[in-house]
């Protein structure tokens, strides 16, 4: 990820900081490992996740009961090759990774990078590693691989084709077969037997079946339309399958708000008939979701759930395999991100700004719920964050992701016991001397808008120092983010949070501010009326946020300035 810094913040930290001598050691600071790519086995109570410490990035394994973490790779350079698509097989025996590319990025996310301008660029490969440990083995260049039920095969794409490979890599990767288009996401069967996958022509997309090489693909009721996400029923005789309309139509307004409508259809491989079974409602808040894994559609333990926005808030619901109307399995105002199917596909597991305390809306928890029932429980409480929860194959564990305003993301584990508590693992790699102590808890705050919003920020500000301090607006990028009460999930407002820190040590108040267009409040918010193209009504709550803290009694309001990435630069 790139990360860019105005030129006011070096103008104006010279002279400042001579006014405040316990300043945050910004190297200090910015020594938390960051962890990501949480995963478990299918069976037994195995996890993986990707850590990212100080630019060495390594793929660590723990199972249970004790969970004691144990490094498995050995990348001990910089170079900025990321991890990612980490998985681990069903019989916990074998682990597998992405090593290479940038997929946290807008676009090109599977093209080598070069940070280290080396002459021969590290090469975007899948890479496979026993559990119990030894040498990682290259299965190939490729992406986005998936690991057979049975724990032999892994299939990947490459150059708009798909590959299998044994997971063990001891016969190289061959092609399964050759078809226009891209053709990616590759999705196993139950029995391992065949892949569904995703052929993308561009203005059109199909979903197909591959299952030898003597039997042509089926291609799944293709029209010209855009078919996604192809989910087997449990017993593989179905496929459940996301269509939206295909691209091009006569010539309107480009300010006229449409919404991209969808349906959830199935297929019958032994009649060849598919069946719609449900189609989002003909409104705005209808559209098709663009948070967090899109559609999040699962088939699970005799019921098809998914998400939607139709209530006003992505919100996950489950449908009976012939259809009818939809169980919501999560009514509430919050949303619902980072959504895992257990393995026993009778549970789902979420993490969402929900809880009791008001202040939830701006923090993450995990959640679960049955696929079959509104049963929801907050799992996980308090002023901390959680997120990216799974379920181990035994059901017995939630592994998930957490932080608090001052300790960076951590792995966790919560037995699913009474009265448990959540255990950190790998402490012993959040370095000694960290100095959370030092950081401040940032304060919600709330405030209209001219024309009537209610926009959400936190407040980063020292104890102490002269009467009438400096501020800074914080601008996120994206814009569908949320910034939190506490470390950020994601690596790039990870970062952005420790700055807010490292600012408000050396003497500012900084406030960033969460704008329309960005997620966690709902539609309206996240689709606002004259958003982004339509009127830039979130630089509204940019100049709002200025004039906020200009009416401070700790702010100057003669010295207020502003900083951001990527939209947030933009903007």
């Amino acid at each position: 990820m790139k990360f860019f810094y105005p030129l006011f913040i070096h103008l104006i930290l010279g002279g400042w900081m001579a006014l405040f001598a316990q300043q945050l050691d910004m190297d200090a600071l910015k020594a938390y490992p960051f962890p990501n790519e949480l995963t478990a086995s299918a069976t037994g109570s195995r996890i993986a996740w990707a850590f990212n410490e100080q630019g060495q990035r390594n793929i660590y394994v723990a199972e249970g009961p004790t969970f004691t973490a144990r490094r498995l790779t050995n990348y001990l350079q910089d170079d900025g090759q990321e991890l990612s698509s980490v998985a681990i097989s069903a019989d916990g025996k074998w682990v597998i990774y992405v090593r290479g590319g940038d997929h946290g990025s807008n676009w090109n996310d599977d093209l080598p990078v070069n940070p280290s301008f080396n002459t021969t660029p590290t090469k975007v490969q899948v890479w496979s590693i026993p559990f119990s440990g030894g040498e990682p083995k290259s299965l190939g260049e490729g992406e986005n691989p998936v690991i057979s039920p049975k724990s032999d095969k892994v299939a990947y794409s490459r150059g708009g084709q798909i590959y299998t490979v044994p997971i063990d890599g001891t016969a190289p990767a061959t092609v399964l077969f050759t078809a226009r288009g891209t053709n990616s996401t590759p999705v196993w069967s139950p029995d391992g037997s065949r892949i569904a996958f995703q052929s993308n022509r561009t203005d059109h997309q199909f979903i197909g079946v591959y299952t030898d090489a003597q039997t042509p693909i089926k291609w799944i009721d293709p029209q010209f339309k855009r078919d996604q996400s192809p989910r087997w029923s449990p017993d593989g005789q179905k496929l459940a399958f996301v269509r939206t309309n295909g691209l091009g139509g006569k010539p309107d307004s480009i300010l006229a708000r449409r919404p991209n409508l969808w349906s959830i259809l199935t297929f019958d491989f032994t009649t060849g008939k598919t069946t719609p079974i449900w189609t989002s409602p003909k409104r705005l808040n209808g559209t098709f979701p663009t948070t967090h894994g899109t559609t999040n559609l699962h088939w699970a333990a005799n019921r098809i759930v998914f998400l939607s926005y139709h209530d006003g808030w992505p919100h996950l619901y489950s449908l009976t395999e012939s259809g009818g109307t939809p169980l919501l399995l999560t009514p509430g105002n919050f949303m619902c991100e980072h959504i895992q199917l257990s393995s026993d596909k009778k549970t789902l597991l979420f993490s969402a700004n929900a809880g009791t305390d008001p202040l939830d809306i701006d923090r993450r928890h995990v959640v679960k719920v049955s696929v079959d029932r509104a049963d929801m429980q907050v799992v996980t409480s308090g002023s901390g964050l959680e997120w990216s929860p799974v379920l181990t194959g035994d059901g017995t564990t939630i592994a998930f992701i957490g932080a608090t305003p001052q300790r960076p993301p951590m792995p966790h584990v919560l037995t699913l016991t009474p009265n448990s508590a959540p255990q950190l693992i790998a402490a012993d790699k959040l370095p000694t001397q960290y100095p959370a102590s030092a950081l401040v808890t940032p304060k919600q705050v709330t405030y209209k808008t001219p024309d009537g919003f209610t926009v959400h920020a936190q407040l980063f500000e020292k104890t102490g120092g002269p009467s009438k301090k400096p501020a800074i607006v914080y601008i996120h990028g994206g814009p569908p983010r949320q910034m939190l009460l506490g470390w950020h999930y994601s690596d790039y407002y990870a970062n952005a949070y420790a700055m807010n820190q490292y600012l408000a040590s050396l003497g500012f108040v900084v406030l960033s501010v969460n704008y329309r267009l960005g997620i966690g409040y709902g539609f309206e918010f996240h689709n606002p009326k004259n958003g982004g193209g339509y009127g830039a009504s979130e630089y509204t709550d940019i100049k709002a946020a200025g004039e906020w803290l200009a009416k401070q009694n700790q702010v100057d309001s003669k010295r207020i300035g502003v900083y951001g990435g990527s939209y947030g630069g933009f903007l």
